[in-house]
């Protein structure tokens, strides 16, 4: 192919936003329903069962559609649409303040629930939020992050690690303030509740960041600069002749992971 007939789809493809396209599921699974109950029920006034009904559309066809148009099951789209039938269930619960206060944690049990299963079985569902921290949304980060995940054993213990800990902050969370509901005065858990909430968020920070988030950020980067060192220029449109061929160094990276193929791969995506 002639390099006029080139020009256009590499035109193309260096017009998307990598970052926005890797935030686009997240974006239309958890932002747009949850932005769609506050446009509704806060801006136009609808009743809370109308507004989290409706809310729940977009979710709720982006599961069907997964299922139906890609064969996969699109869990953090379901999850969406649970957490909102479990909120239209508890807008029925009235009368005991206790109740009342622990009801609010049912919501983030569910999704504690959910995204502690996944951590062990199938997919886990904090990763499209991982992924787009580690790699920023970057085509050599995600060449890489694809191919440790693939064949890594120690990137994918992070990557379950990261929604483990996420799912026990959020029971944790739960526990403590039902716990807490029934046992400590009422006018104290009102604003004790939002305490826990953000005590647990900031816990779950600082333990992923240790365990699963710098241990990647680290295989990331390690895997990348070889495949710099290995592709010759590094994306950055060096013609310094710096650029190392395969095998120059002669130190033959093997690391028992398998990915011997890796460096020369991504580095034509860098």
């Amino acid at each position: 192919m002639s390099q006029a007939g080139q020009a256009p789809a590499e035109r193309s493809t260096g017009s998307r936003n990598p970052l926005l396209e890797s935030l686009l599921p997240l974006i239309l699974d958890a932002g747009v329903p949850v932005a769609a109950y506050y446009l509704l029920s806060k801006g136009f006034g609808m009743g809370t069962v109308a507004a989290l009904g409706w809310s729940s559309v977009v979710p709720a066809l982006r599961t069907i559609w997964g299922v139906v148009k890609d064969r996969r099951f699109n869990a953090l789209a379901a999850l969406i649409v649970v957490v909102n039938v479990v909120s239209l269930l508890l807008t029925t619960v009235t009368g005991d303040p206790r109740l009342m206060l622990a009801k609010d944690s049912a919501v983030s049990s569910v999704i504690g629930i959910a995204v502690l299963i996944t951590a062990f079985v199938g997919r886990p569902m904090m990763t499209p939020g991982l992924q787009v921290w580690i790699t920023k949304g970057e085509a050599g980060k995600t060449a890489v992050w694809h191919r440790l995940l693939a064949e890594s054993a120690r990137f994918r213990r992070g990557e379950r690690t990261f929604s483990a800990v996420w799912g026990i902050a959020l029971l944790g969370e739960c526990v403590a303030r039902v716990v807490g509901a029934y046992v400590l005065p009422v006018d104290t858990m009102v604003w004790l509740g939002p305490v826990i909430l953000g005590v647990a968020i900031v816990l779950a920070i600082a333990f992923t960041g240790g365990l699963a988030v710098d241990p990647m950020e680290k295989m990331v980067a390690a895997e990348l600069e070889r495949a710099r060192e290995a592709g010759g220029p590094d994306g950055e449109g060096r013609e310094d002749g710096e650029g190392r061929e395969d095998g120059e160094d002669g130190e033959g990276r093997e690391d028992g992971e398998g990915r011997e193929g890796l460096a020369p791969q991504v580095a034509g995506t860098v």
